[in-house]
């Protein structure tokens, strides 16, 4: 009996994503933020882990650090064998580690790169040693189509508090003039019930996005989220601003229908799967 089986010819990819960040053993930052992200916007997720966390809504109690080597064979395993179409960067504690992601860039020409410089938890827990914040300025900067500094972070990186819009303007200015060719300054931490975000680029874009605060005690893994949404856009061939306009507006329906869900007891996760698509199809490359 003929047991042959015969598939019809291949012609379609998945639109893949890589995130390459620390693990959340409560599931609402880190890679499992990232990679609910990538599942519900349509994107297919793969990941390399750069450190393992205990954490919960209330906070990190232990941080255990992956060796750069084998977070480098994490990345080459993906990227060799399956590809990817975009990559999301988030928690990167120590020189070494950024030193491994920027020669995991350059070796395999990594596309549309977005960088989420974490360096403090929703709970207050410090992310990063200091000297890698400086690795992440002279390594990364100019290797990535666009950073995502909160106010806090984006202060951290300029050296000087900021507390007005005028003050974010100033930053991304910094930010560019560092190396970095687009950079997205989150202004969620300034008062106010409008949020302000701004992104802006080398080539002169300074495109404002203004929104009414969404109440809610739900916030853990915002960042984490957007940066991840804006790389799936990305990937799905949308251009740098329709990538940051579509994830703001992904991570707002998450913010709003995640506001009255009680997980946990301190800040709470995001409703990532308010609205799934279906896993999107491209054309495969010749």
């Amino acid at each position: 009996m003929n047991t042959a089986v015969f598939f019809e010819p291949f012609t379609y990819q998945y639109p893949r994503v890589l995130t390459i960040a620390g693990s959340d053993s409560g599931g609402g930052a880190g890679i499992q933020a990232d990679l609910k992200t990538f599942s519900a916007l349509g994107c297919f997720g793969m990941s390399a882990i750069t450190a393992l966390t205990a954490q919960n809504t209330q906070g990190v109690s232990a941080i255990h650090a992956v060796p750069p080597e084998m977070l480098r064979q994490q990345i080459d395993a993906v990227v060799q064998d399956m590809g990817v179409h975009a990559v999301k960067i988030g928690m990167l504690h120590s020189p070494e580690v950024v030193g491994a992601v920027a020669q995991a860039i350059d070796q395999h020409q990594l596309p549309h790169v977005v960088l989420d410089p974490v360096m403090v938890a929703t709970s207050g827990a410090v992310l990063i040693e200091r000297p890698a914040v400086q690795a992440l300025i002279a390594q990364l900067f100019g290797r990535v189509a666009l950073v995502t500094p909160n106010l806090d972070e984006a202060a951290l990186l300029v050296g000087r508090p900021l507390a007005t819009t005028d003050d974010m303007e100033g930053a991304a200015s910094d930010l560019l003039a560092m190396g970095a060719h687009a950079v997205l300054v989150k202004g969620g931490h300034l008062a106010g019930d409008t949020v302000h975000d701004l992104l802006a680029t080398r080539a002169g874009l300074r495109h404002w996005m203004r929104a009414p605060r969404i109440a809610s005690a739900n916030t853990h893994g915002t960042g984490c989220t957007l940066s991840s949404a804006i790389a799936a856009h990305l990937a799905l061939g949308a251009n740098l601003q329709e990538a940051v306009e579509s994830a703001r507006a992904y991570v707002r329906g998450a913010l709003e229908h995640g506001a009255a869900v009680r997980t946990g007891h301190g800040s709470g996760p995001l409703n990532h799967g308010f609205a799934p698509v279906a896993m999107r199809l491209l054309p495969l490359a010749p």
